[in-house]
């Protein structure tokens, strides 16, 4: 397998961390300062549902573009879970990919930086390169507008991004599509601890897979290490390793998204937990 070139970044301190939170998507700019941060994330719409993306802002999609922009507020979307685009399963994979496209275009519009979407899997008995291959496809397929965050996942034996291995095969296949320069790397903590990727050697192992890392979805998890249970908890509430966790997000460079139960006070809670061990 090639080894991608890591972008290098330099470590977080307290001062420099950027560190926003997964929010509701009807006033995500009034999320932002009810936390106290420049960042947050949500989803357009139901992510459990193939009708499409919604702007939920009173004003419209132009006016949170620029009521973001005013409030020096950066919005990430997060992409319907349903989308799997590698699957060889066309009732599945195609419309993924239309959804996909969707979403990248309603992201696009409202000035997201990134558009984040989960690795997807394959069928029991299929073949994991027609996954690899298919992720390849969906790139050349899809007109990336913003950058597009594919994201680790806890659980799965068929998933493309719970293993090292596996999310380092779809990054060589998505480096052989044209459009490649706008795919990045979401790295999840919760999900790496459930997925059997040790956090003391996630930044560097995943780094010379992927090239980069462009946002941390930063949580704690309630399940032990490679349980494949995806179920997140407040920082320093679980069994990740927390040296492991904070020494990842300094290494790391990249900004932070908290996907932690709550609202503004516990979302708060996190960061000034995190802060205070940077």
């Amino acid at each position: 397998m090639s080894q991608a070139t890591p972008t290098p970044t330099p470590p977080v301190t307290a001062d420099t961390l950027r560190i926003g939170a997964h929010v509701d998507q009807t006033d995500p700019v009034a999320e932002a300062k009810a936390r106290g941060t420049s960042l947050v994330q949500f989803f357009l719409g139901d992510p459990q549902s193939y009708k499409g993306p919604e702007i939920r802002y009173a004003d419209g999609a132009a006016a949170l573009k620029a009521d973001a922009e005013a409030a020096g507020v950066d919005l990430y979307v997060h992409a319907p879970y349903i989308v799997n685009v590698a699957t060889t399963n066309n009732r599945i994979r195609i419309p993924s990919r239309k959804l996909l496209q969707q979403h990248m275009d309603a992201a696009a519009e409202i000035g997201a930086k990134g558009l984040i979407v989960h690795g997807g899997h394959v069928n029991k008995t299929d073949d994991p390169e027609k996954g690899f291959d298919n992720w390849r496809k969906a790139i050349e397929a899809t007109d990336l507008k913003i950058p597009l965050l594919i994201e680790n996942t806890a659980g799965g034996d068929n998933a493309m991004a719970r293993h090292a291995e596996r999310i380092g095969r779809v990054f060589e296949a998505v480096h052989a599509a044209e459009g490649a320069d706008m795919v990045g790397f979401c790295l999840d903590t919760c999900h790496a601890h459930a997925g059997g990727i040790a956090l003391d050697t996630a930044v560097q192992q995943l780094l010379s897979l992927t090239g980069r890392i462009d946002l941390i979805h930063a949580n704690d998890s309630r399940d032990a290490f490679d349980s494949g249970a995806d179920r997140h908890t407040s920082f320093g509430a679980g069994h990740v390793d927390h040296d492991a966790f904070v020494e990842l997000i300094r290494a790391a460079g990249a900004p932070v998204i908290a996907e932690t139960p709550g609202g503004p006070e516990e979302h708060q809670a996190d960061f000034d937990w995190l802060r205070s061990r940077l």
